[in-house]
């Protein structure tokens, strides 16, 4: 019993640094994927909707470093949202005369 005492307790704390590592790189990716999901939902929104080409096709459009980035398309509203789960979200609609506009990010008003 006293032996396995030690490498619990080892486990506890590799466990708590590797989550602690992974909390501060999330943080200092967040920027990064916000810019990214912008710049996807903004492309996809203009292929879309002003290139009038099909999602499949739209996702040929996506740089390197994309593959995280997940599409929705909502005909209706004419918007695409990109997401990250759990770092970030953006959506790009298409307004008449305007073109593909993205919304204003939560808690913005700008």
């Amino acid at each position: 019993m006293k032996v396995k005492r030690p490498i619990l307790t080892g486990t506890i704390i590799v466990l708590l640094v590797l989550l602690i590592a992974v909390v501060v790189y999330a943080m200092r990716m967040k920027p990064t994927v916000e810019l990214g999901v912008g710049y996807g939902a903004h492309v996809v929104c203009s292929c879309r909707y002003i290139g009038g080409r099909d999602m499949e096709s739209c996702y040929n459009d996506y740089e390197p470093g994309m593959e995280m980035v997940s599409m929705t398309d909502d005909p209706e509203e004419r918007r695409i949202t990109a997401s990250v789960p759990l770092l970030a979200s953006r959506s790009a609609q298409f307004r008449e005369g305007l073109g593909c506009v993205l919304e204003p990010l939560p808690g913005n008003s700008d």
